[in-house]
């Protein structure tokens, strides 16, 4: 894993697919700032082993990765989060967003959450964040 800092999860309440949370979760990384340009990610067996899953499961979620431009893999070295620059039109940047949101509020919603809750969340994240200079 990067450096033992990110450690990926397996959630199989969230409905889901596996595949789509190990793509989530590099994503999340790279905003977050956790996972950078450069850092290797954990070979296919061996994420594949830790989440106790199936490798294709894996493969799969690499190579989604990989087409959009966010991994590179190196034959013989590992798979890598990329240094190139992605680049995103408006339209497939809004329905990502879209999808994001839909799971959120569903996710949200299967655990009791009402949209107004939600709101009321990140109004108050967004507030946290303003003070401490974001």
């Amino acid at each position: 894993m990067t450096k033992g800092r990110f450690a990926f999860r397996r959630d199989v309440q969230s409905g889901v697919p596996v595949y789509r949370q190990i793509i989530d979760q590099v994503t999340g990384g790279m905003a977050s700032g956790v996972l950078k340009a450069g850092d290797q990610l954990p070979t296919v067996r061996q994420l594949a082993v830790d989440l106790a899953i199936n490798p294709n499961t894996v493969v799969r979620a690499y190579g989604e990765l990989e087409i959009r431009g966010v991994l590179e893999t190196q034959q013989g070295t590992g798979t890598f989060i990329s240094r190139q620059k992605i680049k995103r039109d408006e339209v497939e940047r809004q329905r990502r967003l879209n999808q994001l949101v839909s799971e959120f509020i569903a996710r949200a919603g299967a655990m009791g959450f009402t949209v107004q809750e939600l709101l009321g969340q990140l109004h108050d994240l967004q507030t946290d964040q303003q003070r401490k200079g974001r």
